[in-house]
């Protein structure tokens, strides 16, 4: 037989046995998809709820009960960001490498070593009330209605999507925002990154390591007391990336049983998680105190050290299933241990356990579902001493003209004497700790005499004026708190400090200020990059000569920004701490100049020829830079094919809500490109990013609008 011949068999048997699988896998799920449909519409008939889009194509969601909206916002979202929704509800099964591919088999192998599903699956009935339950379910049914009409467009395979999806959502993603997930890609890194710590900590404060995503954000409260009208201010001013799973959505959510709240929400999420009501309102702000642990453990075999006994490892096999092509999969297992401590990592440099904050919780919707339904500080302040959100500061403002900051934390209660930002031994059970603090142990400030308060990812003890900022001292080492300020922080309380009342307007020129402080990493790179003796060296003196012309401003007119800025972000970065530089500055200054150079043939473009904002057909300069309080954050350091960096991150959805000394509400909002996040035939893709980039905003309109769609009608 000749070889050709042979070969050609093969092929043949493997097409056709790739056919008939195809064949039988369309069968089976035809058959299912149809049972689906017929249930979700068979739920859907049992809420009632209108959805009315203004201009811009933002839903204002009403119900008759607080579940008939979480209907509604579940069925709205999925009209814009099903995508994203889908990926995120199917990353938290552990499930996405079948459908994602092998990429995203850490993240199912992560899932199934958090044992995140079982969690949800034993504590759902528990841990949830009746309400929260009711609401996550009818969330649920909102995307199942959806998927139901849509079904060309969905992973048949993972529906219907249920509450304890929702949930399983939250606790996936919430340790994320301070951290987990860079602690547990550290351990897989070819060597240990840190020394065990045996006790004898006395540094009260430490900086947590580890650049990530720009997840930063401002928050400003102004009480009557300090504002030039009497009004009552709070300025939402998250930093999120610009696409994706914790991008923002923006929603006006309301019920007869009393729930009204307006503000932004991420995909799986059935309630707003900052906004503001008739009544009050908060801003939430990464912060990164010290929630999760790592310890080293003695091994042997599959056993471990534990108070001089030798104890077996727990262990269990992670399933992986991976897309190949079609409904061609290929299942992959992968061991997992868990020790007392915890999940179990084991590797060429050593065996580990990690432990963290809210490892034991499921409650996070809970809570936001509280703090959505409060009516006054007492009320908000009993919401938040639920104490089931991990991290993430809170600023507050209300009608009543109160004002607080809370630097919120799950925090665990742990032996003194130890530096825990290091790794812990872990043969030790006294360090594998179950009990939290109150929240109350946290710092919090409440209506300070300054009148204003101001969280940009500073450490807490310096968010108003001098004289009322909390005292360090009486805070644990074992807190971990950051002894951290970002250039946000630094130009924004020198600004506000500079201020006697502040006005609206004063308060928004700082919001959008544009300029490193004095005091940031940027000057002080400047500044040694001035020093510097580049005689010999024409090309690097004329940028140094660039560079002293620069003020420090990121205005689109600015000629200077460009070399500055990318100068600074391969120093610098995008966290503005105090580290040493990633980069020479000499080798970055030649780096950058050269760029420029090659793309705009000079050194001193203007900034908004390189800074854009970049959203289907729009591509408009945008003022604002990495971590000034304009902040705009690039998807690169490096300039792309046409000379620019393009705005991935940073400023997104914005608030500025008010209550007014006659007694009336007002509020304003923006998004950094509209409400039909991946709908790129929609008007509403884009429709925001012009306005966006020009620091205008969008009026409010806090009626409860007529008209509208149910959930499946034509619209």
């Amino acid at each position: 037989m000749k070889l050709s011949k042979f070969w050609g068999g093969i092929v043949m048997t493997v097409t056709v046995l790739v056919m008939a699988a195809l064949l039988v896998d369309m069968g089976a799920q035809y058959l299912r998809l149809q049972a689906f449909q017929r249930d979700a519409l068979a739920a859907a008939g049992a809420y009632s709820v209108r959805i009315v889009r203004d201009e811009f194509g933002v839903p204002q969601i009403h119900g008759v009960t607080d579940p008939d909206t979480a209907f509604g916002l579940g069925y709205a979202q999925a009209e814009d960001d099903w995508e994203t929704l889908q990926t995120t509800l199917v990353a938290a099964r552990g499930r996405l490498a079948r459908h994602a591919g092998a990429d995203a088999a850490p993240t199912d192998y992560i899932v199934q070593l958090l044992r995140i599903r079982e969690l949800v699956a034993a504590r759902y009935e528990r841990d949830l009330s009746p309400a929260t339950r009711a609401l996550v379910e009818a969330y649920a049914d909102g995307l199942n209605l959806y998927a139901a009409e849509h079904p060309r467009h969905t992973w048949s395979d993972e529906l219907p999507v249920t509450g304890q999806d929702i949930v399983a959502g939250f606790v996936l993603r919430t340790p994320f925002m301070y951290g987990l997930d860079a602690d547990l890609a550290e351990l897989f890194e070819d060597e240990r990154q840190r020394t065990v710590s045996m006790g004898s900590s006395k540094t009260a404060f430490q900086l947590i390591e580890g650049e990530r995503l720009p997840f930063g954000s401002n928050a400003f409260a102004i009480a009557p007391s300090r504002s030039a009208d009497g009004a009552t201010r709070l300025l939402i001013n998250s930093h999120q990336p610009f696409e994706g799973p914790v991008a923002w959505y923006e929603a006006r959510l309301s019920s007869d049983d009393g729930w009204d709240m307006t503000g932004a929400t991420f995909p799986g999420a059935p309630l707003i998680l900052h906004g503001f009501s008739p009544d009050l309102g908060w801003a939430h702000t990464v912060n990164k105190p010290d929630l999760s642990d790592i310890y080293v453990l003695e091994t042997e075999g599959d056993r471990y050290r534990l108070d001089g006994e030798w104890l077996d490892l727990e262990h269990g096999t992670a399933r992986i299933t991976v897309g190949v092509f079609g409904p061609i999969r290929w299942t992959v297992s992968r061991d997992m241990w868990w020790s007392r401590h915890g999940p179990v990592v084991r590797t060429e440099h050593g065996d580990y356990a990690i432990r963290y904050s809210g490892m034991d919780q499921i409650g996070q919707v809970e809570q936001w579902y509280a703090m959505n339904r409060a009516t006054d500080f007492e009320s908000w302040m009993a919401a938040m001493e639920i104490n089931a959100i991990s991290s993430l500061n809170a600023v507050y403002a209300d009608r009543e003209g109160h004002i607080a900051y809370v630097y919120n934390a799950r925090m665990p209660v742990r032996e003194e004497g130890y530096d825990w930002l290091q790794y812990l031994p872990g043969d030790r059970s006294e360090l594998i700790w179950d009990d939290y603090l109150p929240l109350t142990a946290m710092p919090i400030y409440t209506d300070p005499a300054s009148g204003w308060l101001l969280s940009a990812n500073q450490m807490p003890f310096d968010a108003t004026a001098l004289a009322d900022n909390i005292d360090p001292a009486g805070y644990s080492p074992t807190f971990g708190i950051q002894p951290r300020y970002s250039n946000r922080a630094w130009r924004g309380l020198e600004l506000l400090r500079a201020q006697g009342r502040i006005s609206r307007e004063a308060l928004l020129e700082i919001k959008f200020d544009k300029t490193y402080s004095d005091q940031s990493p940027v000057a002080r790179l400047v500044t040694e990059l001035l020093g510097e003796d580049f005689s010999g060296d024409p090309g690097l003196a004329e940028a140094q000569s660039v560079l002293r012309r620069w003020d420090l401003s990121t205005d689109t007119a600015n000629r200077e920004a460009a070399l500055g800025v990318l100068v600074a972000v391969r120093c610098v970065g995008n966290l503005h701490t105090d580290d040493p530089w990633l980069m020479d500055p000499v080798a970055a200054l030649r780096e950058a100049a050269a760029e420029l150079m090659m793309h705009h043939n000079r050194l001193d473009p203007e900034w908004g020829e390189v800074n854009r904002l970049v959203r289907g057909e729009v591509n408009i300069p945008i003022g604002g830079g990495p971590d000034v309080l304009r902040a705009i954050y690039a998807g690169s350091h490096d300039l792309n094919a046409d000379g620019q960096l393009v705005a991935a991150a940073g400023d997104t959805s914005i608030m500025l809500v008010e209550w007014l000394a006659d007694g009336r509400q007002r509020a304003e909002a923006i998004h950094q490109y509209g409400s039909a996040t991946l709908d790129e035939a929609s008007p509403h893709y884009d429709d925001q990013a012009p306005i966006f980039a020009a620091e205008q905003w969008r009026t409010l309109d806090l009626s409860r609008r007529q008209g509208g769609y149910r959930p499946g009608e034509p619209h």
